[in-house]
């Protein structure tokens, strides 16, 4: 009689979510994004919501990363799903820095504000969609996630085109009003909140560049 040899099973230790972790960062960013196109549209008790969402997603960027630091493996490579948790952060730090300056400066958010604001909103709501793809093995996945992106950056350039008309005229009311030493203080400030806007939208439009390059890699 042959003896059978024991069968030895081998088990790898659970591996953590990392994807589900960067979607959920992703989902407070959201989140946070929608309190600040409310804020910048006049509702100044949203800046609250867009502070709690920063603390919120910090907490989410640092699980991701010791997801990352966990897993045995990981569907995206750990470099592409670290920068993009990175930029996530900035998105959201962008966004409470704004409200800050603000009160700071004690100016309330202007017309072209909350329209920038909500473009910037909008590349949010793409990005996420984005993320989702991601995290997605089917066929046209990488395909969905690369055009999700697309959307993202052609938000970012809505944005930017606001960005631009609202500086000019900036510029033409700096003109007329030179000998008012307080009128030009106050368009000096909404300049800098303007330029914290844009760099907020050049930070969206870095995030939907990782996810194209994240994509191309798994095509």
């Amino acid at each position: 009689m042959r003896l059978r040899r024991p069968v030895r099973h081998w088990f790898l230790p659970e591996e953590p979510d990392v994807l589900g972790g960067l979607r959920e960062q992703m989902a407070i960013t959201v989140t946070g994004m929608t309190a600040f196109a409310a804020w910048s549209a006049g509702d100044p008790d949203e800046d609250e919501r867009v502070r709690a969402a920063e603390h919120e997603a910090d907490a989410a960027k640092r699980a991701v990363r010791v997801a990352l630091r966990e897993a045995f493996i990981t569907p995206h490579s750990p470099e592409d799903i670290f920068i993009l948790s990175q930029l996530l952060e900035m998105v959201l730090n962008g966004a409470k820095d704004v409200v800050r300056e603000a009160e700071v400066m004690d100016m309330a958010p202007d017309s072209p504000m909350a329209d920038m604001a909500e473009r910037l909103r909008e590349g949010t709501e793409h990005l996420s969609l984005a993320f989702t793809a991601l995290a997605d093995s089917g066929a046209g996945a990488q395909q969905a996630a690369t055009a999700a992106a697309d959307d993202a950056t052609k938000s970012a350039r809505r944005m930017e085109k606001v960005y631009r008309g609202a500086m000019s005229a900036l510029l033409e009311l700096e003109e007329e009003t030179v000998a008012d030493g307080a009128r030009v203080r106050e368009l000096m400030g909404r300049r800098e909140l303007y330029r914290r806007l844009s760099r907020i939208g050049d930070t969206l439009a870095d995030v939907a560049d990782r996810v194209w390059y994240a994509s191309v890699k798994e095509m």
